[in-house]
């Protein structure tokens, strides 16, 4: 028995030695958890319910890579919970009822709590989110879920109603630079027992380089450092090459400080405008096949639609949203044809910025006329007294009227006959 035990300590910590720089560089503390000051930070609502032990069901809403798993694992060990961890990728129904079974007889017999951890929780259908909601009630299991879409489409509405939704921010360059120079110090789990010299000025590059993602940031750092080690080697340098090396394909994110990757924004769009179709088909697989976020190109292209297009050709918009439907629903490499498709349809469309300009146009006299008040045939009147001082008369129901046109104002006398639209 004896053995046993220090043979599975043994296996334990050799996992923990062999793990990506990523998983053993996880914070034991809120002072090295850097990034989300605005959630976690001293006298913060989520720091003072964790300090209380007073944990409601929580959602963690971000990007990848902002800490929304070491979080999570942070909160268990300041509780003093035990953490159980799931893929909503790659569990269902009878890994929960699993989990559910330990989960009360631990709180039977030890009165432990249990943190269920559920990755990606968006991933889980209705009826499998459903499945949590009397476990979660009954306080078998505290969940926390990840996702990086929005709960509020994502997680179904009972499950959401009895959370609490935190959102992590993308984490910028300064937090991502003092997570690696925190691995860079760390003699024990981090890279601070080899004799290793980068520069600083590299540093920030990797840190612009991961593009908000701290995982990735440290795993490149990781693997440039293991590409450089051999026997009898005492000093590493890591340069530049070394980690443009590792980042491979995505390599262009990297380079001049991320400025390559809004050039090749900037090339779509423009040669989308210009209608060169097979300009703006090669400048997306440039970006795709470097490893850009189909979400975010398909964004691009989603305003390209309404803003270069508009009203000259209204099916681009419902291509374009198609296509981001089709990102968000299947990712990459799948949805590179329907990102094809609709960078295609929007570079041989007609173009148009009549509603780019008009709605600037409309926003500067907004601004500039907050204080003129809806004019009273235009106001909703849902009460008596609301009518009787004059609140919706007058009003001229469309309908009503031969040709469907009612000759009346809908602007303030301010800005009568105002023209935004030419």
């Amino acid at each position: 028995m004896i053995k046993q035990d220090l043979f599975e300590k043994k296996m334990v910590d050799n996992l923990i030695v062999e793990a990506p720089l990523a998983d053993r560089m996880r914070p034991k503390d809120f002072e090295d958890f850097f990034g989300q000051e605005e959630v976690v930070g001293e006298g913060k609502i989520l720091r003072k319910l964790i300090e209380q032990d007073a944990l409601p069901s929580m959602i963690f809403w971000g990007p990848p890579g902002v800490g929304k798993t070491t979080l999570a694992h942070l909160i268990a060990e300041k509780t003093h919970s035990t953490f159980v961890a799931l893929s909503a990728v790659s569990s269902g129904l009878a890994d929960l009822r699993e989990i559910v079974k330990e989960a009360e007889e631990r709180r039977k017999m030890h009165n432990q709590r249990t943190i269920l951890f559920i990755d990606e929780i968006h991933r889980w259908n209705k009826a499998q989110q459903d499945a949590l909601l009397p476990f979660v009630e009954r306080g078998i299991v505290t969940l926390i879920g990840a996702t990086t879409e929005n709960p509020s489409f994502e997680v179904v509405g009972a499950l959401l109603s009895r959370s609490r939704v935190f959102v992590l921010k993308k984490l910028n360059t300064e937090s991502i630079k003092n997570i690696l120079q925190r691995a860079l110090k760390n003699k024990t789990r981090g890279l601070g027992s080899l004799s290793l010299q980068i520069s600083d000025r590299l540093l920030t590059l990797l840190s612009e380089a991961s593009a908000g993602d701290a995982r990735m940031a440290l795993n490149i750092l990781d693997m440039a450092v293991k590409s450089k080690t051999k026997e009898g080697i005492k000093k590493i340098k890591i340069e530049e090459k070394d980690i443009k090396e590792v980042l491979q394909k995505t390599h262009l994110i990297f380079d001049k400080r991320g400025e390559e990757f809004y050039n090749l924004i900037s090339a779509l769009h423009k040669s989308m405008r210009g209608s060169d179709s097979n300009a703006a088909l090669y400048w997306l697989a440039r970006m795709l096949e470097a490893g850009a976020d189909p979400l975010y190109v398909a964004r691009r292209v989603l305003r390209f639609a309404a803003e270069d297009i508009g009203i000259a050709d209204s099916r681009a918009l419902l291509v374009a949203n198609a296509a981001y439907d089709a990102c968000h629903k299947i990712g990459l490499p799948e949805c590179n044809v329907h990102l094809a498709e609709a960078v295609v349809y929007c570079s041989l469309a007609k173009k148009s910025n009549a509603l780019y300009v008009a709605y600037g146009k409309a926003a500067e006299d907004a601004r500039s006329t907050s204080h003129l008040g809806v004019p009273l045939h235009l106001r909703n009147a849902p009460t008596k007294f609301m009518k009787n001082i004059g609140y919706g008369k007058g009003y001229k129901y469309t309908p009503d009227f031969e040709g469907g046109e009612a000759k009346q104002d809908y602007l303030p006398k301010e800005l009568k006959d105002k023209k935004y639209l030419n």
